[in-house]
């Protein structure tokens, strides 16, 4: 399974995450987009309308590679008193036709995010101290995807 249930649960409640994409001139664009989990592929879908014309769509047919970012607060501190909560994945766009799309209004071109790298932070259960973790870093996790 790609994501952790706790990390499927926060993408589910929290729709709206940030798409940064690689531009013309190499510097990153982030722009806000709905998304769609599929939990059973592991990955992410993005659509809108007119994603075609979008610099976005143009930024992965150029470069796939992308981060994308749900974040927010929580309404609880983790034990050492920070509300900061979120997941990065890091991964590379396919365009996928869809029929029908994600939404009536949508494109059927989808841009389907399979992760690489996975960060969350204070989502899942927070770590144990130990010396080669930093006390702020105990409700980070990381790893990668093959």
């Amino acid at each position: 399974m790609t994501f952790t249930e706790a990390e499927l649960t926060y993408l589910v409640e929290h729709p709206l995450g940030r798409l940064a994409t690689i531009g013309p001139d190499g510097a990153p664009q982030i722009h806000p987009v709905a998304f769609w989990v599929n939990a059973d592929a592991g990955t992410l879908d993005i659509g809108g309308p007119a994603l075609t014309r979008s610099q976005k769509f143009r930024n992965v047919q150029a470069d796939p590679r992308v981060s994308f970012i749900v974040d927010g607060e929580s309404d609880e501190p983790n034990p050492i008193g920070q509300r900061g909560c979120g997941i990065e994945i890091r991964g590379r766009v396919e365009i996928v036709p869809l029929d029908p799309p994600l939404m009536p209004v949508f494109d059927n071109e989808t841009l389907r995010i399979h992760p690489r790298r996975i960060i969350a932070w204070n989502i899942d259960e927070f770590g144990p101290a130990s010396p080669e973790r930093l006390p702020h870093m105990q409700g980070y996790n990381s790893r990668n995807i093959s």
